[in-house]
């Protein structure tokens, strides 16, 4: 079942989503070459804490951190650690979530760290603008697959892959909730879109093929060919008025 918020319970999702706008704006200035793994996650979750809000990802079916960071060939849910430091020409997703008053906001982004070859910086790109194309699919009485269809046409059309195993959801007093959102399919299909779904839109896309696997710790997923992989997200709340995206400033 697809909740559907009030303007009540956006309003404070719109306060978590600002509290992660402002961590996105901080690491961007902050993620650097030679930092540990583990000290981006603190550093982000004294933030979220000084802010009055909690961490969404801490404890969350036993992760163990506040920020899921995945480096390179990572697709998501990469597991902070002191012995992991950034290397100049590295990528590193970040994926991170607050709860305030007991609502969620969710969002992720690529950063380069330092210079990037430009094939790479076309990653970024592309897979930032599909996330765009689909947000501005997020209008009443459209349907979900054309969210989906937004992001597999343009990523696709620049020569890049969408990964199929993991999809963007729902959001609210939960998490994970209804409906999925795949990154893939064809338009036209699923349910209408209507004001006060709030929907968390996230493209996972990669340089060579879409299939990952999992590795030991039972988290970190990454490319199963060891292409490079890119993470864009944020959480969108659909109104009479078009979409309002809740985790941009």
């Amino acid at each position: 079942m697809i909740v559907l918020k009030s303007p009540r319970e956006i309003g404070i999702m719109r306060r978590a989503g600002a509290v992660l706008a402002d961590v996105m704006e901080r690491l961007h200035e902050i993620v650097k070459p030679g930092m540990s793994t583990l000290e981006i996650d603190e550093g982000v979750e004294t933030f979220i804490a000084s802010r009055g809000a909690r961490p969404a990802f801490k404890g969350y079916r036993g992760f163990p951190g506040t920020v899921c960071v995945s480096l390179n060939d990572e697709v998501v849910h990469g597991i902070p650690s002191a012995h992991r430091r950034l290397k100049e020409g590295d990528i590193v997703g970040l994926d991170l979530g607050c709860i305030v008053d007991s609502y969620y906001a969710d969002c992720a982004f690529t950063l380069a760290v330092g210079e990037i070859p430009p094939d790479v910086q076309r990653l970024l790109d592309v897979t930032r603008e599909s996330l765009e194309r689909a947000i501005a699919e997020c209008g009443v009485g459209r349907r979900l697959s054309d969210v989906s269809h937004a992001v597999q046409s343009h990523v696709e059309a620049n020569g890049f892959s969408v990964v199929r195993a993991f999809v963007g959801h729902g959001i609210g007093r939960a998490l994970h909730e209804e409906p999925q959102i795949p990154n893939f399919g064809e338009p036209g299909r699923g349910p209408q879109l209507k004001p006060g779904m709030v929907l968390a839109i996230e493209p996972m896309v990669t340089m060579g093929s879409w299939e990952v696997k999992i590795l030991d710790d039972g988290w970190t997923a990454v490319t199963r060919d060891g292409s490079l992989a890119a993470h864009f997200e944020h959480t969108i709340a659909v109104t009479e008025h078009g979409p309002e995206v809740l985790t941009r400033r």
